[in-house]
């Protein structure tokens, strides 16, 4: 496929809005796929100091 000018490239032959959009939609899925599981790490770590940080106040008092 051969364009004549970066507008031209942009417009995708009238198609350009769809095209664009399915690649940006595409962008952020691959983005929130490689986000999420970090997160999700972090979150499950500071419950999980929360956790024995309440544990090792419980032993303390018994």
């Amino acid at each position: 496929m051969e364009f004549n000018s970066f507008a031209e490239f942009l417009a995708m032959g009238n198609h350009g809005f769809y095209v664009w959009l399915s690649y940006g939609l595409s962008a952020v899925v691959i983005a929130w796929n490689v986000v999420q599981p970090v997160l999700r790490r972090r979150r499950l770590i500071k419950e999980q100091a929360q956790r024995l940080r309440r544990e090792k106040k419980h032993a303390s008092q018994a």
